[in-house]
C-alpha cells in the first residue's frame, strides 16, 4: 500500500514505486500553483484520499465499518459517520446499512446464504451495498454484473488492472469506490452509469480518463488523487468536480451515426397497392419540457432546440409519410417551423391544437404551450371534417361527471387535448379518419387518464355519426402515457373496462365508474404484430413503450412497420435525447392498406 508519508498537503498524484508500476516520478504543484493547499475541491480530494487509503487497513473495510456501527446508538452512528465523512454520500448508505436497510452486508462484505439471484430476478432483494475491498482480487466475475439492483459498490484495493464493460448492468450505482487498484484506463460504458453521485479511482494508474466520464452529470466527487492526471487535476482544481465533467460533457465526441432503421414486412405483397398509405407518430420533445435534471447527460448544445429542430424536421421529410402525427409542439414552432416547413417539403396541409391553459394566458406565454398537430399530403388527401376534443371541456358537459368533486378536484387540473380529422383519398375516393392524442402522464393520476381515453373514445363515435357515417376505417395515434397491459391498453384493445378496475383509484367519475367504459371499435396495435417494441420513450428513468398506432382491424390491414433503433448504438447511450436522435421518443411508422 502506499506509505501515508507520500501524501503530503501539496501532493495532487503520488509516486508509484510502492506499486511496482514503472511511474516513478512523483506529480507535485509547484509553488506558483496555489489550489493544492488552499483550495476547498482539493481539500476535499485529500480528504476521500485519506479516507479511502485508511479503508486499505484490512479487507472488507466498510463492511466491517457497518457492523461495528450497528452495535452501537443512532446518535453515535451520526457522529462517527459526520467525522469520517462530513460531505460524502458514503456516509449515507453506510448508516443505512447500519440500521438495518442493508441487513444482508455481513461483516466479512459478502452475501447471505440465501439465493441471491432470486432476488434479483424477482425484484425483492434488501440488500443493496457490497463490499469487496481489500480481497486482493484479479478480475471480477460475470456473476456480479446480474446484481443490477446494487448502489455502493467497494472493489477497492485490490489488484484489478481493468473494470469490465459489464459494469454497464449496475445502472443504479450512486457509489463506486475502485481505488487502491492497478487501473490503468476505464471502459467507455463508465458513463452509462449516471446516477453515481460518487466515483472513487484515487491511488491507480489512469492517465487519461474516457470522454463519456462527461455523461456524468449527477456526480458529486470524483475521485482522482493519485494518478498521472496532471490536466485533469488542474480541471478539478479550479472548477470542482462539477466542471470537470462539464468539460468532458461539452466536448464529448459525436460518434458515428448508426444504422437506418429496418423496416419489419409484416404481409408479403407483390408491387404498388394504390390504397397503401403510411402514417406517422412522433412525440417531438417541446423544448420547454427540456432541462439538465432530465437531460444532464447530453452536451448541452445537443438538445438546444436550434440543433433538434434540423434533425427532427430531416427525419420527418426522410420517411415520406401521408399522415404525420405530431406530439408536443410549441405553438409558437407550430407556426414558425413546423407548418411552413411541411408545406413547402411534401406539400402537407396542417391542424394544430394546443393544451386547454393555453386559453388564460397572454400571448407570450401562449406560444410556448404544447399541443397536438397532424399534416396529411394535400396532393393526395381533402379534409371533409376536423374536431378538436379538450377533455375538460367535454367533461363539464356531461350532467354526471358535474356531480363529482373528482371531476373538478382531478380531471380538471388536467389540460390535455386530441385531434380527429376526417379526410377522403381524391383518387379512390376512400374515407380515412386519423386522431392524435397526448394523455396526461402520471401514474398517481390514472383515474384522469382512463377518464381521458374514455371521453375521446365517446367523442369519436359522435364525430364519426356526424360526419354521416356508421363506420370508418380510423388510425388512432398518439403519446398514451400507457404501458401494454394497463388500464388504457386493455381498454382500447378489448373495447370495455370494468367500473371497478384499480386505475380508477376509487374516484368518482360518472357512469365510468358506475357502469364502465366501452367503445365498438376493432382496434388493434399496428406494433402488436410484432409483440410491440421493447421502447417508444428511452430515458433515465423509464424505458418502454408509452406511444402506439392503433387502428380499426376489420377495416384496415398493417403491411409493414418502422423497426427499432440499432441494439449496438442504443446499449452505449443511457437516455435519448442524442446528437442523433432528437426527442426522448422515437417515431412509430405503419404503412397501411384498406381491407375492401
Amino acid at each position: 500500500m502506499l506509505n501515508s508519508s507520500h501524501h503530503g498537503p501539496n501532493a495532487l498524484i503520488q509516486p508509484y514505486d510502492d506499486y511496482g508500476s514503472g511511474v516513478t516520478a512523483p506529480y507535485f504543484f509547484d509553488k506558483e500553483y496555489p489550489y493544492a493547499s488552499t483550495n476547498g475541491y482539493m481539500q476535499e480530494q485529500q480528504m476521500k484520499a485519506n479516507q479511502s487509503r485508511k479503508s486499505s487497513s484490512m479487507p472488507h473495510w466498510h463492511a466491517r465499518y457497518v457492523a461495528s456501527l450497528a452495535r452501537q446508538q443512532p446518535a453515535v452512528q451520526q457522529k462517527r459517520l459526520s467525522q469520517d465523512d462530513p460531505t460524502g454520500h458514503v456516509k449515507t448508505k453506510l448508516l443505512e446499512a447500519a440500521n438495518g436497510h442493508d441487513d444482508r452486508l455481513n461483516n466479512n462484505g459478502g452475501i447471505s446464504s440465501s439465493d441471491s439471484s432470486d432476488d434479483e430476478e424477482n425484484g425483492t432483494a434488501t440488500w443493496h451495498v457490497l463490499d469487496m475491498g481489500g480481497q486482493r482480487l484479479k478480475h471480477l466475475a460475470p456473476p456480479l454484473f446480474r446484481y443490477t439492483f446494487l448502489t455502493a459498490l467497494f472493489i477497492n484495493h485490490n489488484q484489478l488492472t481493468y473494470l469490465p464493460s459489464e459494469i454497464r448492468h449496475l445502472s443504479l450505482l450512486e457509489i463506486l469506490d475502485a481505488s487502491g487498484n492497478l487501473l490503468t484506463s476505464l471502459p467507455p460504458e463508465i458513463g452509462i452509469l449516471v446516477a453515481l453521485k460518487e466515483l472513487l479511482l484515487f491511488d491507480n494508474r489512469l492517465t487519461a480518463l474516457p470522454a463519456e466520464i462527461g455523461m456524468l452529470f449527477q456526480l458529486d466527487v470524483l475521485g482522482i488523487e493519485g494518478n498521472p492526471l496532471v490536466d485533469d487535476l488542474h480541471i478539478l482544481a479550479s472548477k470542482g468536480t462539477h466542471g470537470l465533467i462539464e468539460n468532458y460533457r461539452e466536448n464529448l465526441p459525436v460518434g458515428t451515426a448508426p444504422p437506418p432503421r429496418q423496416w419489419i414486412n409484416l404481409v408479403e405483397t407483390s408491387g404498388e397497392d394504390q390504397d397503401a398509405f403510411v402514417v406517422l407518430c412522433y412525440n417531438t420533445l417541446c423544448p420547454m419540457y427540456v432541462n439538465h435534471g432530465k437531460y444532464g447527460y447530453a452536451p448541452s448544445w445537443s438538445i438546444e432546440w436550434d440543433y433538434r429542430k434540423d434533425l427532427l424536421l430531416s427525419e420527418i421529410q426522410d420517411l415520406e409519410a401521408d399522415v404525420v402525427c405530431l406530439q408536443e409542439v410549441a405553438t409558437i414552432h407550430y407556426e414558425t417551423v413546423f407548418q411552413p416547413f411541411m408545406k413547402t417539403n411534401g406539400n402537407y396541409e396542417g391542424l394544430f391544437y394546443p393544451k386547454s391553459r393555453s386559453k388564460t394566458m397572454d400571448e407570450d406565454q401562449r406560444q410556448l404551450v404544447d399541443g397536438c398537430a397532424i399534416f396529411y399530403k394535400a396532393s393526395r388527401y381533402k379534409r371533409i371534417n376536423h374536431m378538436f376534443v379538450e377533455f375538460t371541456q367535454k367533461a363539464l358537459e356531461r350532467p354526471d361527471f358535474k356531480e363529482s368533486k373528482d371531476t373538478y378536484n382531478r380531471l380538471m387540473l388536467k389540460d390535455n387535448i386530441a385531434i380527429f380529422v376526417l379526410l377522403e383519398d381524391m383518387h379512390t375516393k376512400k374515407r380515412l379518419v386519423v386522431t392524435n392524442v397526448h394523455v396526461h402522464w402520471n401514474e398517481a393520476f390514472s383515474d384522469v387518464k382512463l377518464v381521458q381515453i374514455g371521453i375521446m373514445m365517446d367523442e369519436l363515435l359522435h364525430f364519426i355519426q356526424r360526419s354521416g357515417h356508421v363506420a370508418l376505417p380510423i388510425v388512432m395515434c398518439g403519446d398514451y402515457n400507457a404501458r401494454p397491459g394497463t388500464g388504457i391498453h386493455q381498454f382500447l384493445l378489448q373495447g370495455a373496462l370494468n367500473a371497478g378496475h384499480p386505475e380508477f383509484l376509487g374516484h368518482v367519475y360518472g357512469r365510468y365508474t358506475s357502469e364502465g367504459i366501452r367503445h365498438n371499435f376493432k382496434l388493434k396495435s399496428s406494433y402488436g404484430h410484432i409483440g410491440e417494441l421493447d421502447y417508444t420513450n428511452y430515458t433515465i428513468g423509464f424505458k418502454g413503450v408509452l406511444d402506439y398506432i392503433f387502428y380499426s382491424s376489420n377495416l384496415l390491414e398493417p403491411l409493414a412497420v418502422l423497426g427499432p433503433l440499432d441494439r449496438d448504438y442504443m446499449a452505449t447511450q443511457v437516455s435519448l435525447p442524442t446528437p442523433h436522435f432528437p426527442s426522448d421518443h422515437i417515431p412509430l411508422v405503419t404503412e397501411f392498406r384498406f381491407t375492401d
